[in-house]
Formats: C-alpha cells, sequence, structure tokens
C-alpha cells in the first residue's frame, strides 16, 4: 500500500513539474515576443521623433522665409519706391498678387502731345530705371506699355490711340535695350485708351491717363 502510494505520488509530482516547466516555457516565449514588440515600437517611435525634428525645423526654416516674405510686402505697401530701389521720386506701385512692380512716368515726360518721338535724345528718368532694371532685376521680364486718353486723333499721322500707344512703348523699348536690357528680357505693348486710371471727362484726368507704364514681373 505504502509503494503504491509512493508511486502515485511521483506520478503527480511527475505531471506537476511538466506542467510547470511547459509553462515557464510559454511564459518565456510571450516574453520574448513582448521583449521584440517593445524593441519595435522603441527603434519606431524614436525614428518618428527623428523625423518630427527634421520636421519642425524644415516648418521653422519656411516659417522664417514667409516672415521675411510678409516684412518686404509691408515694405513694398509702406513705401514701393524705395523698397522696390527706384526712389521716392518715381510712381511706383507693387502688385503682390500678380508679381508686378510698375513704374509709370506721364507722356508729358517724355513726348509732346501726339509725338512718339522722346523730347530730348537722353532721358535722365528712363536712364535711371535702366540702371536698376540692370541692378536689381537682371534677368526678369520687363514690359514697357503705353496708353493714352480717349481724345481721338486728329492733328497726326498715326491711325488711331492704339498705334501711338505702341509707337511710344517701342520708342521707350529701343532707349532701353540700346543701353543695355537684353532684347529677349523686354516687350513692348500698346494699350491705346482701354484701360484708363482716371477720368477722361477732366483735363487733369486725361493727363493721368496719358502715361507709360514700364512692367517688371518677379516671379
Amino acid at each position: 500500500m505504502q509503494m503504491g502510494g509512493r508511486k502515485l505520488i511521483s506520478l503527480v509530482l511527475c505531471v506537476f513539474a511538466a506542467t510547470v516547466f511547459s509553462g515557464c516555457t510559454n511564459w518565456k516565449g510571450e516574453y520574448d515576443k513582448l521583449k521584440a514588440e517593445h524593441e519595435n515600437l522603441l527603434g519606431r517611435y524614436k525614428r518618428e521623433l527623428g523625423q518630427k525634428g527634421e520636421l519642425a525645423e524644415e516648418l521653422s526654416a519656411k516659417q522664417q522665409i514667409i516672415d521675411e516674405l510678409q516684412s518686404k510686402i509691408e515694405q513694398f505697401k509702406q513705401s514701393p519706391g524705395r523698397a522696390t530701389g527706384f526712389g521716392e521720386d518715381y510712381d511706383v506701385a507693387f502688385d503682390a498678387s500678380a508679381g508686378t512692380i510698375t513704374v509709370t512716368l506721364q507722356n508729358r515726360i517724355l513726348f509732346s502731345a501726339g509725338e512718339a518721338k522722346l523730347k530730348k535724345a537722353t532721358s535722365r528718368e528712363l536712364d535711371h530705371i535702366q540702371s536698376v532694371l540692370k541692378s536689381k532685376y537682371s534677368g526678369r521680364q520687363v514690359d514697357v506699355v503705353g496708353h493714352t486718353d480717349s481724345d481721338p486723333i486728329k492733328k497726326s499721322d498715326w491711325k488711331d490711340n492704339w498705334e501711338l500707344s505702341a509707337q511710344r512703348a517701342l520708342t521707350v523699348l529701343r532707349y532701353l535695350a540700346k543701353r543695355g536690357i537684353p532684347p529677349e528680357q523686354i516687350r513692348a505693348v500698346g494699350r491705346g485708351q482701354s484701360q484708363p486710371i482716371a477720368s477722361n471727362s477732366t483735363a487733369s484726368g486725361k493727363a493721368r491717363n496719358r502715361r507709360v507704364e514700364i512692367v517688371v514681373h518677379i516671379r
């Protein structure tokens, strides 16, 4: 009876030991699995942390550029002549949405009534504009745009205001090109009376509409 009891106890102990050690083996496997997952997650976290750092630096650099551009835009708005380099003595407008700088010269400065030939062989105003274009806006597209008032052509040989405005624009273009503005960078446009900036019902309004614009495309 004692021998049978001992055998039973030994059998139970063997079963218990097998169960325990088998369980330990499962726990070790689970531990190794969880440890591997933890290391993978830690690696991903470090990589993402590094990427976040790079992204933060990139965002900071772009924000700095945006701030600088915003500052320049404010300068343009407050003092476009000084900010663009053309000077306070010139009628300068900056259009941020179009990406253009426009310098306006009244025709009385450059031309006699009904004429497309410059009043003088040299123009202080055009020489200054040419100098700024070469020094600050090299390679930028430049449009020379001629405008007139709404009075029909009567005392000259021009067919109409379109032709007069185009010829005046060409005169200014040739002046600038002769002094170093590359031909592929500049073009002439005649607008005639189609784009008034003032009422043509008054003499002062007509005078404002008779103009040549130097339009610099900055983007």
